[in-house]
Order: C-alpha cells, then sequence, then structure tokens
C-alpha cells in the first residue's frame, strides 16, 4: 500500500506561489499554481481559482491558425474537444464532445457567452446543439475553458466542460468588417458537385465616458453536403410486371455491414443565416458595471434531396415500385425528404457586476432564450419534385419555447489565505412542440394535431466553495453545491390522447475537492474530484408517444438523474515560452441517459432510460511552446488515450463490457504557426480520432458508412497577410488531405476558404 500512497499523495499537491512570481507578466491566459490569471478587459466567467485543468485560445491565435467561420471553430483544436459539426451554418447538430462525453450528449457540457448561457438543455442530443449562432466569430476576444465538474459554481451538465466565449467591449471607436468566401468539391457515390458559402460582418463600437456599446452583424448564405442517403435493405422478392426498371443504385454495407442498396440523397441544406448582437455597458465606478446584451438570430433553410435512380429515357425516380437488378422495391413519397425550417431566436441578458482586486465582490445577472418562431415544414402526400409546389404535409412548431437564469454570485477574499465564492442560481426550461397536419406543407395553416409534447423543469442551486492557501507552496479548494430540481406541467399527446405527468422534485449535493502543490519553480501538481448530477431534460421526460389506450409507449417520465464521480491528476511544467502538462482522468457515472432498444409493453421501441454504470479512465498530455528553435514558431498539441466501458445495464445486457458511444480510444491535435514576417503568418494544423461506436452494444463495426462513426485524420492549412495598417487577407484549406469520414453524417471534405477584413 505504501507504494501506492506515495504517487497518489505526491498527485494530490498543486499550485499556488507560481502566482506572485508571474502577476506581472503580460501574456494571457497564464496559470499559476493551478490558478489562471487573465489578462485584458474582459475577465473571464470561469472560477480561475480552481487548480484544475484550463485551455484558452485568445483572438490573436484565432486569427493566426484557424479557418473559424462560426464560433464553434475556435475549439477545434482543443484537447480532447469536438465539435460534430456538419457544414458552414449546421445549428442543430454541432453538438459538443469532451474526454467522457461523445456527441449523443449535448447535455454534458455548459457553452456560455460572457456568463450567458448558450447551451440548449431542452433536450441531450443531436438536435439539442448549443446556441453557437449568437456568438459571431468576429465578436471572439477569447475562449476559457474549465474541465470536469471540479466548481461548485456550475451544475451537474458541467461534468465534461465549461466553455465561456469572452467578446469585446471598446476602449475606443473600432470598426470591423469581413468577407468570407467558401467552396467545397463534393464527391461520394454518384454525387459530384461543389458547395458554396458566403460569410459577411461588420462591427462598430466605442467608448464615451463611462459608456461603452458595440454592435455586430453577420450573414451567412451556405450551402452544405448532403448529409442523409435513402436506403433499402437487400430484396429477394422478383419485382413484379409493370415495375418501373431502374439502374443507379448504389451497393454497398450498413454500419452492421449487412447490405443495402443507397438510393440517392436528401436534407441537401441551403441555409440563410442573419445574426445581430448589441451590447451595452455603464460604469457607475472603477470597480461597479452594468451590461446588456441582445441577441437576434435568424435562419432560413431547404433541406432538399437528389435521386441517383434513373429510369429506361435516363429521368430521375423519387417514388413508386420500382425494379433494381430485378428485385422488387417500394419507394414511399417520403423516402427522398425534403423540408423548409423558419427560426427566429431572441436573447437578452442583464447583468450589474462589481470587479476588481477588492474584499467583497458581487455579480447580479439574468438572461433569456426565446423561441420566438421556430417552425419546421416538410411534405407528406407527394414526392419531390412535385412537392415542390404545394400539396398536403405536416408543420412542427416550437415557438414559445426556451429558458431563462437568474444568478447572484459573491467573492469574499479574507486576506491573503482564502477566497470565498458563493451564490444563488436558478434556471427555469420550457419545452413547446406541436406537430400539425396541413394540407399545404408550404404554406397552409395548421390543421389536425399529429402530436404534442410540453413540459418544465427548474433547478434552483446554491453553493459555497474556499480558495485556501494554507501553506507557502499548497492551496485547497473545498466546494459543496445544494440542487433542488422540479419537473411539472408536462404532458405527451398524439392525434387523438393526452398523458399527463405527475410534478416531480428531487434534491441533491455535490462536493468538490481540488489540491494543488508547487513542487519546484516550474512544477506544479494538482488533483480534483467532484460529483455532478445531470438532471433528465424536458424532452427526456416528455417527448414520445401515446397508445390508443393512452399508454406512454417510449418515453419515461420518472427517468432518474445521472450522477457522476469524477477526478483527475496533473502534473504541469512551465517551459520558457510554453506549458506541458500530463493529466491522469477518470469518471464513474451510474444512471446515465441513453435512447435504447427495450421491450416495454410487449414492444420493440427505441427510448430515453438510464444505463446503469460507465466507467471511463483516461490520460491526456497537452504541449504549447512558442519560439521553439527559432522566433515566431510555435507548435501546440495534445495526445488523449481513454477507455470508456459500460460495466452494468440491466435494461440492455448486450452493451455490457462495450465502448461508450462516440468516445474513441486515441485523440490527437497538432498545430505548428510560424511568423515570417510581421506581415505574414502560416499555420499548418492536423487532427486525428480512432475508430468509434455509436450504438450501445458496438454493433456497428462499419463506420464508414452513411449512420456510421468513423475514425479521421485530418490536416488543415491556414496563411494570413497584413496588407497595411488596416487592411489584412487570409486563405486556407480544411480537410487539406479530403478525408472521407463520418459521424452519421459525412463530413464535409476538403473546403477553400478566402477571407478579407478591415479593421479601424
Amino acid at each position: 500500500m505504501n507504494t501506492l500512497r506515495t504517487p497518489l499523495a505526491l498527485a494530490l499537491l498543486a499550485a499556488f506561489s507560481l502566482y506572485n512570481q508571474l502577476a506581472s507578466a503580460q501574456d494571457a491566459p497564464l496559470r499559476q499554481i493551478g490558478t489562471v490569471i487573465i489578462e485584458g478587459s474582459r475577465p473571464t466567467s470561469l472560477p480561475t481559482q480552481i487548480p484544475t485543468t484550463f485551455e484558452g485560445i485568445s483572438h490573436a491565435d484565432i486569427e493566426r491558425c484557424i479557418n473559424a467561420t462560426d464560433a464553434e471553430d475556435a475549439l477545434k483544436y482543443m484537447p480532447s474537444l469536438l465539435v460534430r459539426k456538419r457544414y458552414i451554418g449546421d445549428y442543430n447538430h454541432a453538438v459538443l464532445s469532451t474526454r467522457a462525453s461523445g456527441t449523443g450528449n449535448s447535455a454534458r457540457s455548459m457553452v456560455y457567452s460572457d456568463g450567458i448561457l448558450l447551451s440548449n438543455y431542452l433536450g441531450n442530443g443531436a438536435t439539442f446543439a448549443p446556441r453557437w449562432g449568437m456568438v459571431s466569430p468576429e465578436l471572439i476576444e477569447r475562449v476559457d475553458v474549465l474541465y470536469g465538474p471540479f466548481s461548485a459554481a456550475y451544475g451537474g451538465n458541467s461534468v465534461g466542460a465549461v466553455v465561456d466565449y469572452v467578446t469585446r467591449m471598446p476602449t475606443q471607436l473600432e470598426v470591423h468588417a469581413k468577407l468570407t468566401a467558401t467552396h467545397q468539391p463534393f464527391r461520394m457515390y454518384h454525387s459530384d458537385g461543389a458547395y458554396q458559402g458566403k460569410l459577411g460582418s461588420i462591427t462598430v463600437g466605442d467608448r464615451s465616458g463611462n459608456w461603452a456599446w458595440l454592435v455586430d452583424y453577420s450573414h451567412t448564405d451556405s450551402d452544405g453536403q448532403p448529409l442523409t442517403f435513402p436506403n433499402k435493405a437487400i430484396s429477394s422478392t422478383a419485382a413484379a410486371q409493370g415495375a418501373t426498371v431502374v439502374t443507379g443504385a448504389i451497393p454497398g454495407y450498413d454500419r452492421a455491414n449487412k447490405p443495402w442498396l443507397l438510393l440517392g440523397t436528401a436534407t441537401q441544406y441551403h441555409t440563410l443565416q442573419d445574426q445581430f448582437k448589441a451590447k451595452l455597458a455603464y460604469d457607475f465606478s472603477p470597480t461597479l458595471r452594468a451590461s446588456y446584451t441582445f441577441g437576434l438570430w435568424h435562419n432560413d433553410s431547404k433541406g432538399r434531396p437528389d435521386s441517383y435512380l434513373r429510369d429506361s429515357s435516363g429521368q430521375p425516380v423519387y417514388s413508386g415500385n420500382v425494379s433494381i437488378a430485378g428485385k422488387a422495391y417500394s419507394i414511399s413519397n417520403t423516402d427522398f425528404n425534403m423540408s423548409n425550417e423558419s427560426l427566429q431566436h431572441i436573447m437578452h441578458g442583464l447583468s450589474l457586476k462589481s470587479h476588481g482586486k477588492g474584499e467583497f465582490t458581487w455579480e447580479l445577472a439574468a438572461s433569456l432564450y426565446d423561441y420566438d418562431k421556430d417552425q419546421l415544414r416538410a411534405p407528406t402526400a407527394l414526392a419531390y419534385p412535385a412537392a415542390l409546389n404545394g400539396g398536403a404535409g405536416r408543420m412542427v412548431s416550437q415557438d414559445g419555447t426556451g429558458w431563462n437564469t437568474l444568478a447572484a454570485k459573491g467573492t469574499w477574499r479574507a486576506g491573503h489565505f482564502h477566497v470565498v465564492d458563493f451564490g444563488y442560481q436558478r434556471e427555469a426550461y420550457k419545452l413547446a412542440t406541436i406537430e400539425n397536419a396541413t394540407s399545404d406543407w408550404i404554406n397552409g395553416a395548421a390543421g389536425a394535431r399529429n402530436s404534442a409534447f410540453a413540459g418544465k423543469t427548474e433547478t434552483n442551486s446554491l453553493y459555497a466553495q474556499d480558495s485556501w492557501k494554507f501553506a507557502t507552496d499548497w492551496k485547497t479548494v473545498l466546494g459543496l453545491r445544494y440542487e433542488h430540481w422540479n419537473a411539472h406541467d408536462g404532458a405527451t399527446s398524439s392525434a387523438s390522447k393526452t398523458a399527463y405527468h405527475a410534478e416531480r422534485s428531487e434534491n441533491y449535493l455535490s462536493p468538490k475537492f481540488a489540491l494543488a502543490y508547487q513542487a519546484t519553480q516550474d512544477w506544479v501538481i494538482k488533483a480534483s474530484l467532484g460529483r455532478a448530477v445531470r438532471m433528465p431534460t424536458v424532452s427526456e421526460l416528455y417527448q414520445g408517444g401515446v397508445n390508443a389506450s393512452g399508454q406512454l409507449i417510449n418515453n419515461d417520465p420518472a427517468l432518474k438523474a445521472e450522477k457522476s464521480y469524477t477526478g483527475e491528476l496533473t502534473a504541469d511544467r512551465k517551459l520558457e515560452d510554453g506549458w506541458l502538462r500530463l493529466t491522469a482522468f477518470g469518471e464513474r457515472t451510474r444512471d446515465s441517459l441513453y435512447s435504447q432498444v427495450n421491450v416495454l409493453a410487449g414492444s420493440t421501441v427505441s427510448t430515453i432510460q438510464n444505463v446503469d454504470r460507465i466507467h471511463t479512465k483516461g490520460l491526456e498530455l497537452s504541449y504549447t511552446q512558442d519560439n521553439v528553435w527559432r522566433q515566431g514558431l510555435n507548435l501546440n498539441g495534445s495526445v488523449t488515450w481513454t477507455d470508456s466501458r459500460i460495466v452494468s445495464n440491466d435494461k440492455f445486457p448486450a452493451s455490457v463490457g462495450k465502448w461508450q458511444p462516440r468516445i474513441p480510444e486515441w485523440r490527437a491535435t497538432a498545430v505548428v504557426s510560424y511568423d515570417f514576417t510581421d506581415k505574414l503568418s502560416v499555420s499548418y494544423a492536423a487532427r486525428y480520432s480512432g475508430r468509434q461506436f455509436s450504438t450501445l452494444d458496438n454493433s456497428d463495426p462499419n463506420g464508414y458508412a452513411y449512420m456510421g462513426a468513423s475514425k479521421y485524420f485530418t490536416t488543415d492549412l491556414r496563411a494570413r497577410y497584413r496588407i497595411d495598417q488596416r487592411w489584412s487577407a487570409a486563405v486556407g484549406v480544411d480537410n487539406l488531405n479530403n478525408y472521407q469520414y463520418w459521424n452519421f453524417h459525412p463530413y464535409p471534405q476538403r473546403t477553400f476558404i478566402a477571407e478579407l477584413r478591415y479593421d479601424l
């Protein structure tokens, strides 16, 4: 036992004295004995006193190294992070994945912009991505990431990571304008085309006396590559006489390696997005500021199909009974699906915050995110292209859905030895989804109800944590979070039946612990432990179905909360112009919330259920070094090894011992940039992810197929040239090696980017 206790004791040591040694440094962010010190006009909202893993990237590094067309691109090369961005302007599937959470678990991370919650906890999964569109890439001053649920200031959704986008606020007149053009040749199966994107933004801000303001407008016009592929299992039935003989079907294998035919493409989106952001701040004193943020995001998108099938006259075929190689296949009118979506979301944020290094600072903050208009329309009676002229269909509305937050926070600095953070938080979510039939899917009014889901959840929390420097080279953080969770007004409806759900109320305590030790001037040893309770979301509880008898058939309002126990052990070394970090991490989760196949009421259905236990362990190596070998040559990279397994699952025994979905064993990133002159910089980056699965029982070994999840290795290139003091230009290529990879949908292939920027 002693041989185990010695390294464990050393591992429970982490950082504090480096703070004083580096307090006068100007580069940001800086890690000091387990503490992150942020320089700049806008401090991060993250609790930088926690001695645990932080990563960050500045606006300058984003400009130098990343072809950023959306806000989530800033996270592209962060250790162990992945955003499942399918195309430029992806608004409903760009989910953040972290160390022990895959891209099917959007509710296991938190994304903020200046402390305003952007994460969408109305549900969990691909269609509940953070509201990235509320942040224009041009507004980003810095992005900070806290890994793990080690701060009592955040709820159980922080189990993966907490991301905060810090956006600029001017100190003098600023004008920024940017134009971007993209070009993606796409070749897959019988698809051979090119998809373009056009993006423009303008930002204006100023400061006069105690007032500061900024407005930002951006527009995106994007054509994404096809995302879905209508298909049919191989038929053994001979085609009937009179069936349309067609050619062009692509034989292949699905993700389970079963043979099928691919008939064409669908969900090729043309997206038009507009984002408007306004920020206003007033300084009552040098240490007290009031801020208001308004965001408006509008999205119109059209998804269209394309058939590979051709009849004897060479015309495309989209529906009907067909003969392929003499076998019978039936293509419904909705197999080649199409859709129109029109969304308008509004965001408000208001805060009153004291800042500085006084004995006591505080903040009051509130935010509102509203689905002002959110409608999807699709045909049901006619096939493409006839459906382009109208016809019967369905319309799904989420108008009035949204969430609001309220927070009161305080920090008390008790001399040089204690920093105490405490506060109250409230988060409330409302789901209002209704699907109606309509006589005209393009412009028709809502008709009879097909289904509806409604409900509310609310969490009220109290927290406190003490950052205590109890010796010269030692520091500890002890925290506790209390959460009262309530779910109410739940209703699940079919066309003729409605099931109402009883109110639920539960209470949880989540302790946090961290310890840091300054082993030498350059080495810091840190350890963190934390419990996180991730509450079920509204849609997980109430979005399902009702049979003719009024019984629920594929949802469970009695779902348990997901409880995770997470720890990490880190050795952090300061280099001459950089940092080297090695972190061992582990997580044990009970009652994980997953969609899985179950037998309920005698029927096999796919529904959200609790997975009894998932265990994850791993190692993460992160390296950053500026001026390597010569001035201006910068390197950074990371390697992550993860072993994440399902160890108990009574509802689906076949999944026991299998890999947690969408968690690869190996991940890696690398970025090298070089400033040839003070005007010209070039960067080259690479990303790797190993084999992964999408199903709980790992029954999908073929990742290189529609609905599969493949490994990948991609490289990116960017060159930026400053023409003069105000004008700059950049060109780049994402996926330079044109790797064809999948995460249910195909990712973009080689994409060319050109930018022109003006700064005043």
